[in-house]
């Protein structure tokens, strides 16, 4: 599973990137009033970060203020949906990853917006490995010790996500299928910014979660990583 958290901006109408849809001298004038930035989850994970990086930086590009606008919950829906209604005039920027912009599309068939039809894509801003990682209670430093202390322990184990649906989500049910054990799915609306106290508490013992968010944690202990998506650890 060599998975990669890409978090991509997007827009609606992103006539502030591409000059074809309004021509040079719209451009010229563009903006001319502040931006907003639709952020899914809650302030604090690796989207959030991205997203306050590049604010400050095309703030001061564009001499414009960009307001940053958490709307966490529903596994990124409510921020896809109120992107995907904005007015297509680029004033409205949404910075999401693989769950809201591509997974969502195809998993929740109550979601009246599609990302490929309703959003223009900008750029891929960035992209990160993701850690299996455990409550420092747990008695594995490998997931095959994690596997084992499962089965033989008999202990029901809770697993955190950012949502149902989400790649955290389906990539641990992956997981758990492939292992032939069984948890409790703990999803948490906020994002990594909430799965990361959840896991420091002890209210899950397990995760799949991307290595900006968790770093810090696992260099002070509070955290212990069994695995890395990539080839070196």
């Amino acid at each position: 599973m060599k998975t990669l958290l890409r978090i991509i901006l997007l827009g609606a109408g992103a006539i502030a990137f591409f000059a074809g849809s309004a021509g040079a001298q719209q451009m010229a004038k563009f903006p001319t009033k502040p931006v907003r930035m639709i952020i899914p989850y809650a302030p604090g994970g690796a989207t959030d970060i991205t997203a306050r990086q590049l604010q400050t930086k095309i703030s001061d590009l564009w001499g414009q203020p960009v307001i940053v606008d958490n709307r966490a919950g529903a596994s990124g829906n409510i921020a896809l949906e109120l992107a995907a209604r904005s007015a297509p005039d680029g004033y409205t920027l949404f910075v999401g990853n693989v769950s809201t912009n591509a997974i969502n599309e195809t998993t929740f068939k109550s979601l009246k917006v599609k990302p490929s039809r309703d959003l223009t894509g900008v750029t891929n801003l960035i992209q990160l490995p993701h850690l299996w990682v455990v409550n420092p209670s747990i008695p594995a430093s490998t997931l095959k010790e994690l596997v084992q202390y499962v089965k033989q322990s008999g202990k029901r184990l809770n697993y955190g996500s950012a949502g149902v649906g989400a790649y955290p989500h389906l990539d641990a049910v992956k997981f758990l299928k492939l292992a032939g054990i069984e948890m409790t799915h703990v999803p948490y609306k906020g994002g990594a910014a909430q799965m990361i106290p959840g896991i420091i508490g002890n209210e899950v013992q397990f995760m799949f979660i991307n290595m900006a968010s968790s770093l810090p944690h696992i260099r002070t202990g509070r955290i212990k990583p069994l695995a890395i998506t990539t080839d070196k650890r």
